[in-house]
C-alpha cells in the first residue's frame, strides 16, 4: 500500500509539471498582450514594455516556465528584472518556496491570494459533502428499498427536478426569498471560526451549501438507487438472506457496503472540483473563494494567479483519486492496492 502510495504520488508531481507547462503555453498563445492588464489603463506603448520587461513576460515562454519552477522550490524575488531590482530596492517583494509567482493585478503573492480564498471554498466544499452525500445516500436507499412505491415515485420525481434547475436559480432563490424576503435565516456572510466560532461559521454556509448540495444531492439519490438495487440481486445478498439475516442487516452489511464502492469515485472527484471553486455559487453569494478569484484572474488576465490555481486544482485531483483508491481497499476487502 505506501509503495502504491508513493509511486501514485511521484506520477502525480509529474503531472503537475506538465500541467504548469501546458498552462504557459496556452497562455502565450493568446493574442492579448498581459503587460497592458499588469500595467493598468492608460498605459503608453514603452510603460507596457518596460511592465513586460518588469515581470519578465519578454523572456520565451521556457524561460519564463523554468524560472517559475525554481521559484516553486526556492522562491523568488521580484520584479523579475535584476537590474531593476538593484535600481530600486523599496520596489522588491520576496517569494518563498513554494513560490507560485507575484500577482502585479492585484499587488500580492498568489501564495496569499490562494490563503485568503482557500478557507471559504474549502469551508463551503465540506458543508456541501456532508449535505449531499448524506441526503443522497439515505433518500437513494430509500427509493431503492421502496421500489416501484409511491415514496419511490416521489424522491426521484423531486430529484430530477433539483437537477434541473441550475445552480444560479437556487441560489438567487434561497437568498432572496428564505433569507431576505421571509427572513428565515440571516442574509449569509461567511465568517472564520477563528472570528465567530463554530455556530457563525456554520449559519454562512448554509444557504450556499444547500445550493450546492441540492445539485448534487439529486444525482446521489439516483445512482445509489441504481447501486442498492443492483447490489441486491448479486448471490452472496442471496445466501445473507437464506442464512435467516435481518432485512436491515443485509441493507446496511453487505448492500450498502456493496453500493458505496462506486459513489466514493464520484464523490472525491466531485469534491476535488468544488475545492476549485464553486464559481456560480460563490459569485451569487458573493462568497471570496478560490471559484471567484479565478474569474477575476482570467479576466485581468493574471497569469500568476491562474498557474497557481491551475495547480492547486490539479492536486486536489490527484490526491482524491489516491485516498479513493485506498478506500476502496477499506469499504470492500475484494479490492486490493498494489
Amino acid at each position: 500500500m505506501f509503495a502504491y502510495v508513493v509511486r501514485r504520488l511521484f506520477i502525480g508531481v509529474i503531472l503537475l509539471i506538465l500541467m504548469s507547462f501546458v498552462t504557459f503555453v496556452l497562455f502565450f498563445a493568446s493574442p492579448v498582450d498581459p503587460g497592458r492588464y499588469a500595467c493598468g489603463k492608460n498605459c503608453s506603448p514603452a510603460l507596457i514594455e518596460q511592465t513586460n520587461k518588469a515581470l519578465g513576460y519578454d523572456q520565451p515562454v521556457v524561460v519564463q516556465w523554468t524560472d517559475f519552477m525554481r521559484g516553486v522550490v526556492a522562491g523568488r524575488e521580484y520584479p523579475n528584472d535584476p537590474a531593476l531590482r538593484e535600481k530600486a530596492p523599496q520596489l522588491v517583494s520576496s517569494c518563498p518556496a513554494p513560490c507560485m509567482g507575484y500577482s502585479v493585478v492585484n499587488s500580492a503573492t498568489v501564495n496569499s491570494e490562494i490563503k485568503e480564498a482557500f478557507p471559504v471554498s474549502l469551508s463551503l466544499a465540506l458543508a456541501a459533502l456532508v449535505m449531499w452525500v448524506s441526503g443522497g445516500v439515505i433518500f437513494g436507499t430509500i427509493a431503492a428499498v421502496k421500489k416501484g412505491t409511491i415514496m419511490d415515485r416521489g424522491i426521484v420525481a423531486f430529484s430530477l427536478v433539483f437537477y434541473a434547475f441550475p445552480a444560479f436559480f437556487i441560489g438567487l432563490f434561497l437568498l432572496k426569498f428564505v433569507a431576505i424576503k421571509w427572513e428565515w435565516v440571516p442574509i449569509p456572510e461567511y465568517t472564520p471560526i477563528a472570528e465567530g466560532g463554530v455556530g457563525l461559521w456554520l449559519q454562512g454556509l448554509l444557504l450556499p451549501g444547500l445550493t450546492l448540495a441540492l445539485l448534487y444531492m439529486a444525482g446521489y439519490v439516483r445512482m445509489t438507487r441504481a447501486f442498492v438495487l443492483e447490489s441486491m440481486t448479486e448471490d452472496y445478498i442471496r445466501t445473507a438472506r437464506a442464512k435467516g439475516l435481518k432485512s436491515r442487516r443485509v441493507l446496511v452489511k453487505h448492500s450498502m457496503r456493496a453500493a458505496l464502492t462506486p459513489l466514493v469515485t464520484l464523490i472525491g472527484l466531485d469534491f476535488a472540483g468544488l475545492m476549485g471553486g464553486a464559481i456560480i455559487t460563490e459569485t451569487v453569494f458573493n462568497y471570496n473563494g478560490l471559484g471567484k478569484l479565478a474569474v477575476q484572474s482570467n479576466l485581468t488576465y493574471d497569469l500568476p494567479t491562474i498557474v497557481g490555481l491551475v495547480l492547486l486544482l490539479g492536486a486536489f485531483v490527484i490526491v482524491a483519486n489516491i485516498i479513493v483508491d485506498v478506500l476502496y481497499a477499506v469499504i470492500d476487502p475484494r479490492v486490493r492496492v498494489g
